[in-house]
């Protein structure tokens, strides 16, 4: 059974930084595409970034230049470096793992991530 869990969220003031990790359990870590969601109050949950088993990665227009997503092969590992921090960029994140063939996916219990003005 696949599992996600993420951790390293917390309270940041507008400009700061935070690094958010996502560990993955239970299946071949290279079979899944890893993503980054996040979901702030009173709005759907969007896509942040996401990254192959070969190092693509995506990162959508509004965070492109402040956030980094990576993979950690050795630990099944991924990690969402967030910088220049906006109060907008508050929300409930989320790790996913997307299955290559299958397209199962599985998601995390979010990690909520407060910016201060």
């Amino acid at each position: 059974q696949v599992q996600v869990a993420e951790s390293g969220g917390g309270l940041v003031q507008a400009g700061g930084s935070l690094r958010l990790s996502c560990a993955f359990y239970g299946s071949t870590f290279s079979l899944y595409v890893m993503g980054w969601y996040r979901q702030a109050p009173g709005q759907q949950r969007e896509l942040v970034a996401t990254i192959t088993d070969g190092g693509g990665a995506n990162v959508v227009d509004f965070v492109k230049g402040r956030f980094t997503i990576s993979r950690n092969h050795d630990q099944n590992t991924v990690h969402l470096q967030m910088k220049s921090l906006k109060t907008e960029d508050t929300a409930v994140y989320y790790c996913n793992a997307d299955a290559i063939v299958s397209r199962e996916d599985y998601w995390g219990q979010g990690t909520q991530v407060t910016v201060s003005s």
